[in-house]
């Protein structure tokens, strides 16, 4: 497994829409096994393959250390009518944290490494993250889903620490 270099924000690439996954072979876990490693040095809890620059519907999670979760090409297939707010922040905006509002429960569609169908339902931290890491894939990086303001105080303070 290879630490992969992560894709800092600003870069364009956080707002770039991936590519569905077609071929489910070792070349899909190898880059699965990478991400893990990647997201564990970061360290994070989600990861897509965006955040590396691999424009992939990717995405690894390890919410509690060894529960590691693999999801290919995740949908969104509902979503409760009930919210929820939870810190998030990203691998690739390291050192900043902020309240977002998520749907509480989802229903997830996605394929698992062998490529096979699989539905999930979530709620909780684990609905946040689907939501979150499926916004990346789809090019919406999670200060989007802030006001106009908290966003920019999360990027003057990312831009604090970069300069600090």
């Amino acid at each position: 497994m290879a630490i992969l270099p992560i894709v800092r924000f600003p870069d364009p690439r956080l707002r770039a829409i991936a590519e569905p996954v077609e071929r489910f072979d070792a070349g899909l876990q190898a880059l699965a096994d990478d991400l893990l490693a990647t997201m564990r040095a970061a360290p994070g809890v989600g990861i897509t393959a965006s955040h590396v620059g691999m424009l992939q519907r990717l995405v690894v999670l390890e919410l509690s250390p060894g529960e590691v979760r693999t999801y290919v090409n995740p949908k969104l297939l509902w979503s409760s009518p009930e919210t929820t707010r939870a810190t998030e922040g990203s691998v690739s905006m390291p050192g900043v944290t902020e309240e977002v509002e998520r749907f509480a429960r989802v229903r997830v569609s996605y394929q698992d490494l062998s490529g096979a169908e699989q539905t999930e339902e979530a709620d909780g931290f684990l609905a946040v993250c689907h939501q979150h890491e499926i916004d990346q894939l789809d090019g919406i990086f999670w200060l989007h889903r802030l006001s106009r303001l908290k966003r920019e105080r999360v990027v003057a303070r990312y831009g604090k620490l970069q300069r600090g």
